[in-house]
């Protein structure tokens, strides 16, 4: 029953991005004459050229990566730092310090959505890189460093204390004992932060209007819309470019991933 359901699950999961990668091979014709599920005739991959070069996802897909690269460093960074300030280190006011933090985690996107925006139209920072970065970093920390300090719990003392009597200061002690300690906590906010920056439309839509400076999300609308009447081998062709990222990141980390939820429940 259990693996009837896996399956199942497995199936519904992978279908339609199957469906997605054939219809993206199809020819224009093939979806007026042909069923949505039939398979393509052959292999169209001018879909790809005119989705890349034509439809501009090429200078999407870059913008998307200028973006998402350095949030998540970031992210990834300042909450393994944080966490570790919040978690190990022992200072007055730190627990409320991580209550805000985890206050961040309960405050709604769209609530500061016009804060953020007069705030950039003020600094000049609209329809630039820059605004995107620093608003997706904002919102990864809480979470991010939520999630680090729990793993920061299951960091044994005993060694850290070791470290420090054998000589190591505090920056020491972090970047070559604890740090790798929790490296399947860097992989999970890794993993974390940029499947949300990768498929974020509402912040990129909101911040940016500028046709050179749209994400890879804005500009698939911006593309969809282009040709009038749809096309959609070039349309479907597009979307599998967009997707393709995600999947290769969860693919690169969902082994680790798994492996450091597993080992956060066992040592609870």
């Amino acid at each position: 029953m259990r693996r009837t359901a896996i399956t199942l699950l497995v199936v519904v999961e992978i279908l339609p991005l199957v469906w997605l990668f054939l219809s993206s091979l199809k020819q224009e014709s093939e979806f007026s004459l042909n069923p949505v599920y039939a398979l393509p005739e052959g292999i169209h991959l001018q879909n790809y050229v005119d989705a890349w070069t034509t439809g501009r996802v090429g200078t999407y897909f870059l913008n998307s990566l200028l973006v998402v690269l350095p949030s998540v460093l970031l992210v990834v960074l300042l909450c393994a730092t944080a966490a570790f300030a919040l978690e190990i280190l022992r200072w007055p006011g730190r627990n409320k310090v991580l209550l805000l933090f985890i206050a961040g985690i309960l405050v709604p996107g769209q609530m500061v959505l016009l804060p953020l925006f007069t705030i950039y139209f003020q600094l000049g920072l609209l329809n630039s890189k820059l605004a995107l970065i620093l608003t997706y970093v904002g919102f990864g920390l809480p979470l991010g460093v939520f999630l680090m300090v729990g793993y920061y719990k299951a960091v044994p003392r005993e060694v850290l204390e070791a470290a420090v009597v054998d000589g190591a200061t505090v920056y020491q002690a972090f970047r070559r004992v604890a740090l790798p300690m929790v490296g399947n906590a860097i992989a999970t906010v890794a993993l974390v932060s940029f499947l949300f920056i990768w498929g974020d439309l509402l912040l990129a839509l909101t911040f940016t209007s500028d046709s050179g400076e749209r994400t890879i999300q804005t500009g698939l609308l911006a593309f969809a819309d282009q040709y009038g009447a749809r096309r959609w081998g070039p349309t479907f062709a597009a979307i599998s470019i967009a997707t393709l990222p995600t999947l290769l990141v969860f693919v690169i980390l969902n082994q680790r991933v798994i492996r450091g939820l597993t080992a956060g429940a066992v040592k609870g």
